[in-house]
């Protein structure tokens, strides 16, 4: 059941830094995706490492999916908005995400795993997004989660805005999963045309939007869709103020900074080259999780 609360009360929203152009990429055994958070990104972005966007109707451009691939050293969150995915993993996870639901993988210390389409044809569209680790929890054990449409919160608010919660909490509502090293938060909102959603958020954090239909205004400032607005880190601002000129849906994303190095190889993330050697011996090995 969606909950109605009221619509938080922002004072000073939060500007647009910059508008950011995905780069249309393949992936996986050629799976077309655009990604829009990129490397030189992630220091700005900080926790987040990479967001990919993916959407198709056209099999060719998914259906080879992701065969398995290592990962050590950060969480992944797949958001599957239309279609089907078959995750398994070395820890012996294994899971299917269809429309609306959630993977949430923390690679930890080093996980195999693989993420093949189960459908042969129709719409495949969602996102993945890479969250890092700190470096106390980098080599922590591998943990898994599918997170069905139906158990991630929701509410409404006055205004009219549909949020499904996927992580941290916001207008009172917890969302489907916490993390207190990067505090993260990751909504999906609907907003009808001419609706407001105010969002607040902790002045340290670093936020973006990225309307995926529609378009939106945040504070004042033109967002099309399909682009990324980097959230400007205003001290005196308490959140940001978003307000749909028609129908749009969108996901907002923000999180607690980690302010450590940032040292990556592929799938392997970590705070020093010295790991990243470490984590390509430890993987050829045969000592991520089996």
């Amino acid at each position: 059941m969606t909950q109605t609360v009221t619509n938080e009360r922002v004072t000073r929203g939060r500007g647009v830094e910059r508008l950011v152009n995905g780069q249309p990429t393949t992936d996986g055994a050629g799976v077309k995706i655009n990604r829009v958070l990129t490397q030189p990104l992630q220091r700005r972005l900080d926790p987040f490492l990479m967001l990919d966007a993916f959407g198709s109707d056209k099999p060719g451009d998914y259906i080879a999916g992701f065969p398995e691939h290592p990962h050590r050293g950060f969480e992944t969150i797949t958001y599957m908005l239309t279609g089907s995915m078959r995750h398994k993993d070395s820890a012996g996870n294994e899971g299917l995400i269809t429309d609306g639901g959630v993977q949430w993988m923390t690679a930890g210390r080093g996980v195999a795993h693989s993420e093949m389409p189960e459908q042969t044809d129709g719409l495949m569209e969602g996102f993945q997004l890479w969250l890092n680790l700190p470096s106390t929890n980098k080599m922590m054990e591998p943990w898994y989660r599918d997170i069905p449409a139906g158990e991630i919160p929701r509410f409404s608010t006055e205004s009219g805005a549909q949020v499904q919660v996927i992580a941290g909490a916001t207008h009172g509502v917890a969302g489907a999963v916490q993390r207190d090293g990067t505090e993260p938060l990751y909504l999906d909102v609907t907003l009808p045309a001419n609706a407001s959603f105010d969002l607040r958020l902790p002045p340290g954090h670093n936020a973006f939007v990225y309307p995926y239909r529609g378009h939106l205004v945040v504070d004042e400032g033109c967002v099309p869709e399909a682009r990324m607005a980097i959230l400007a880190n205003d001290p005196e601002a308490d959140g940001v103020r978003i307000v749909a000129p028609k129908e749009s849906r969108f996901i907002v994303v923000a999180g607690r900074p980690l302010n450590e190095p940032i040292a990556q190889y592929g799938p392997f993330v970590m705070n020093t080259q010295a790991e990243i050697i470490q984590a390509m011996d430890d993987y050829r090995a045969g000592r991520f999780a089996a």
